[in-house]
């Protein structure tokens, strides 16, 4: 647990994370995230249904503390095609897609309560992305799409790109209705093809994270829009589909596309085991690694950024040693500086590189 009183310098550099699910953690794990986070772990304490209960890394508060001006905020539900999968999950999965649809919803109506509370503001065109950034009072979301399911069809992805959501990813783990991902070795499906020409005509940042190999050379491909990664590590450090393969990485560094490391241990350790390996294995290094690797390729930091998870669908008890609440993410400043990364690529790591990415894909004006 990260103790509030904890005594903590102003941030030198603002945040921009391109993934925080947090409508899902309100919804599915019944967190009131308006608490601080020391309350939010004595509240969700009372669940044994998770072994991540009670290890909070993100409350609002929280966010607020670490200087995070924007994050890209998931809707998160999933109605893959039958037969379903084969471990269902209570708080992912559901047996039709209007349910699925209907779930987004319900998590898109808690960010527009956010808003409504002048807690958080959706981030819907380049010019509220500015001026969020020259002022930000609140927490500034951008919505994604993690898993394409809630979408019943190809004309209602107007429909949702009006309300406000601005970026996709196409699948979740196992096989969707629009491409399979995670633990799975087939590409797109029909229906994602039609869906990549929707998403082209709005310009939609589609985020290539959880798409099975066949499914990522299928996008690269097919798709001529924005493309990022939003929480995605290398495979060259950390063997295993679901993360991004050398030559992934040079594909996407190809199409200017920004690569967000993500915070779950296991993305960062070889051989993590879910329930059994000790977070102390690991430590924040582990992250300046991936991130070595991925400048390496590129032979600059442009391309490199933050997409943490951190709560999604794990807490404290599955990070790296250190990261003990989302304002750890901090601890970076000192160990990138240590690598001989300059005030700049720091900027660039923490925030710079999403703006950049956002200003080119974000419509000027409203829809």
């Amino acid at each position: 647990m990260c103790p509030e009183i904890r005594e903590m310098a102003k941030p030198l550099t603002p945040l921009f994370d391109a993934h925080l699910d947090l409508a899902w953690n309100a919804l599915s794990f019944n967190r009131d995230l308006t608490l601080s986070l020391d309350d939010l772990c004595k509240a969700d304490s009372q669940y044994n249904d998770a072994p991540f209960r009670g290890n909070c890394t993100v409350s609002l508060d929280e966010l607020a503390r670490a200087d995070l001006h924007i994050c890209v905020a998931t809707l998160l539900a999933r109605s893959g095609p039958s037969p379903p999968l084969a471990t269902l999950r209570r708080d992912l999965d559901y047996v039709h897609p209007s349910i699925a649809h209907a779930h987004a919803h319900g998590q898109f109506a808690y960010y527009k309560w956010l808003e409504r509370s002048q807690r958080a503001c959706i981030i819907r065109t380049v010019d509220d992305l500015n001026t969020h950034w020259a002022n930000p009072e609140t927490l500034g979301l951008i919505i994604s799409f993690e898993g394409c399911d809630p979408i019943l069809d190809p004309d209602d992805v107007h429909r949702w790109y009006k309300m406000g959501v601005r970026a996709a990813g196409l699948t979740h783990y196992g096989a969707g209705q629009y491409a399979c991902g995670t633990n799975t070795t087939d590409g797109l499906t029909p229906r994602g093809y039609a869906l990549l020409r929707e998403f082209e005509s709005l310009n939609i940042a589609l985020d290539v994270t959880h798409l099975s190999d066949r499914g990522m050379a299928d996008v690269m491909k097919y798709y001529s829009g924005p493309i990022l990664a939003s929480h995605h590590n290398c495979r060259a450090l950390v063997p295993g589909q679901r993360q991004l393969s050398d030559g992934q990485i040079r594909d996407l560094i190809a199409r200017d596309a920004v690569i967000g490391i993500a915070f779950d241990a296991w993305m960062l350790y070889p051989g993590w085991v879910r329930g059994e390996t000790s977070r102390t294995v690991v430590n924040m290094s582990a992250a300046v690694d991936h991130i070595d690797h991925i400048c390496d390729l590129a032979g600059n930091t442009k391309h490199i950024a933050i997409g943490s998870d951190l709560d999604g669908g794990f807490g404290s008890d599955q990070t790296p040693i250190g990261l003990d609440c989302y304002s750890d993410l901090h601890l970076l400043t000192k160990l990138l500086h240590e690598r001989g990364y300059s005030a700049a690529d720091v900027n660039g790591i923490f925030y710079g590189n999403w703006l950049k990415f956002f200003r080119h894909c974000l419509p000027q004006i409203h829809a």
